[in-house]
């Protein structure tokens, strides 16, 4: 040791005393790496820094994405998150109902585009589907229903239960792929009695509802398990504990200027009461 601190110039006084200094952190940092712990916790082991940063600091304490990148890595917190996805994209349009969004996700209000979409979860023994109804405002769920076959009564109640919960709005543009589902004469006749318009991506173009796929993406790594759910129940149980508790209340959404769906929204009344 006498010879390397010989090499860079370190006197043995100084190495001695980095050598035996006190490594306990202090009061302040000891609570901030609670709650970068706390925020990684909540995320269910998703969150990266810039995520981990903003719920940090919306909950009062000031974080860079850059310090709570050098404190995941004190703790040896990772994030889940995979690297990005190549989507094969397509030009075709449906002939009899037009693709009216065109890719206009930025919506000014709340209930005035809602995008549709279903994925599939793995529940023990079987396949299970996810049909989900999001408002592009906030990017919030406001409906969703599990069923074992993807059928079209399955998007039928995802789209039931958005309509009733946030109180029988008219005039939504309704944006989803061009599956059996959502070109049904049923649901179709569904969204005329609901007084929505229809509009569906191009034939094979995922970008054509990009939001609702960046959801799925986000639900699969950040909170559905490698191997599925052992059961049906708990994979419902999880996934609406998923929209409701996390995604929508506490996560932080690039789209919102870094706010959860929840606080976006209430920001927007709270102005619109405001002004009126």
């Amino acid at each position: 040791m006498q010879h390397l601190c010989q090499v860079f110039g370190v006197h043995r006084s100084s190495y001695r005393a980095w050598r035996d200094r006190d490594r306990t952190p202090c009061d302040s940092e000891q609570k901030l790496q609670d709650q970068v712990i706390e925020a990684h916790t909540a995320s269910n082991g998703s969150a990266g820094a810039r995520t981990i940063a903003s719920m940090v600091t919306q909950a009062g304490t000031p974080l860079s994405r850059y310090r709570a990148g050098r404190r995941m890595k004190q703790l040896g917190l990772v994030s889940t998150q995979p690297p990005s996805h190549a989507y094969k994209k397509a030009d075709q349009p449906h002939l009899d109902i037009p693709n009216h969004l065109d890719r206009a996700f930025d919506v000014q209000a709340p209930n005035q585009v809602w995008t549709g979409d279903i994925t599939f979860i793995w529940t023990g023994a079987r396949w299970a589907y996810l049909a989900i109804v999001i408002d592009l405002f906030s990017r919030k769920p406001v409906g969703w229903a599990m069923s074992l076959s993807p059928n079209t009564e399955l998007v039928k109640k995802a789209l039931t239960i958005a309509y009733e919960s946030r109180g029988e709005p008219p005039g939504i543009l309704f944006h989803s792929d061009q599956g059996c589902q959502y070109t049904s004469l049923r649901f179709r006749q569904q969204l005329w009695r609901y007084q929505m318009k229809q509009s569906l991506s191009r034939r094979g173009n995922c970008w054509d509802n990009a939001p609702t796929e960046r959801f799925f993406r986000s639900l699969k790594t950040e909170w559905v398990p490698e191997t599925g759910y052992v059961c049906f129940a708990s994979a419902k149980q999880s996934i609406t504990g998923y929209m409701i508790g996390y995604y929508s209340a506490l996560r932080p959404h690039k789209h919102n200027d870094g706010l959860p769906p929840n606080v976006a929204e209430q920001a927007y009344w709270k102005t619109q009461k405001t002004v009126a």
